[in-house]
């Protein structure tokens, strides 16, 4: 038995969010999402989008805003290769993402990412735009790789 990777559009990839996720929904958008297929059968996806900090939002750097796996062996880190190279074949320069600090990291090490640093957990809710946090607040790490 062997992943493969295949083109997936947002709304199913968001439902395979809704279903899969441990602590997150689905984000906003995409700019592509991207399926792990095992004999055919959807085990995991990545949404890669623009970098949620303003900062990294370049024009040159994407972000795995959301994986997700049903558990099958391996898929985190065959996504995370999957993801890196779609967007440098489509010219983008870096490719990140966020995971919990209380998490391995192991599926990006494994892909080749590299440990960035450390960002301090939040809540998006401010005075001018009250909101009910629907994320984890607690401290992040950042993973980046480069083409």
């Amino acid at each position: 038995m062997r992943l493969s990777v295949a083109p997936i559009d947002f709304d199913q990839a968001a439902a395979f969010v809704r279903l899969h996720h441990r602590h997150h929904t689905p984000p906003v958008g995409h700019k592509f999402s991207l399926a792990a297929l095992l004999d055919g059968k959807l085990v995991g996806v990545a949404i890669i989008g623009r970098p949620v900090a303003r900062g990294r939002d370049d024009g040159l750097t994407l972000e795995v805003t959301r994986l997700c796996t049903d558990g099958t062996k391996n898929a985190c880190s065959f996504l995370y290769g999957a993801a890196a190279r779609a967007a440098f074949a489509l010219g983008y320069q870096r490719v990140g993402t966020y995971i919990l600090k209380r998490e391995p990291g192991t599926s990006l090490a494994a892909a080749g990412w590299k440990l960035i640093g450390e960002v301090k957990g939040r809540s998006w809710s401010c005075q001018s735009r009250p909101r009910t946090d629907k994320h984890p607040t607690e401290p992040k790490l950042l993973f980046e790789i480069a083409a």
